[in-house]
């Protein structure tokens, strides 16, 4: 999964902050357990607490029992990045806006591969629908496909 490959340009500041060793991984169970258990934001500047506060906004927020490692943060993560694509920003861009809004590293490269993932399942999903009679679904389904290969 795209989760995977996100790494936090500021995993070792996080990592002094929160006492113990933390992988840098962006979505690994220990970095979301040690980011919402109670580090002081206040320890960091204020552009790195607002990209912290950023991704605990658009990421971490859910009502799951399990939350963070409920699962919802790594789909959020691949949403938001169908959603930059399908509103203009190529796979650059992407990384470019995931480094300033957020403080992610992710490579290009493995968006583009994700991306190219993505439109392979929406085409499988867009056959059976047709196959199935779900006009409605195939119609959507080649809409986001459309939208990510434009």
């Amino acid at each position: 999964m795209i989760a995977d490959r996100a790494r936090f340009r500021i995993a070792r500041r996080i990592e002094r902050l929160a006492g113990y060793r933390l992988p840098d991984r962006a979505f690994s169970g220990t970095m979301l357990t040690a980011l919402t258990s109670g580090i002081n934001y206040d320890a960091f500047d204020f552009a790195v607490r607002e990209q912290l506060l950023s991704f605990f906004n658009d990421f971490l927020r859910c009502n799951c029992r399990d939350s963070p490692l409920c699962g919802c943060p790594e789909r959020k993560f691949a949403q938001k990045i169908l959603e930059l694509r399908e509103n203009g920003l190529d796979h650059r861009q992407i990384a470019s806006f995931l480094l300033d809004e957020y403080g992610i590293e992710i490579f290009p490269a493995d968006i583009l591969s994700f991306l190219e993932d993505t439109v392979h399942v929406l085409e499988a999903l867009s056959d059976i629908s047709r196959l199935k009679g779900r006009q409605e679904l195939a119609k959507k389904t080649d809409e986001h496909i459309r939208l990510i290969e434009r």
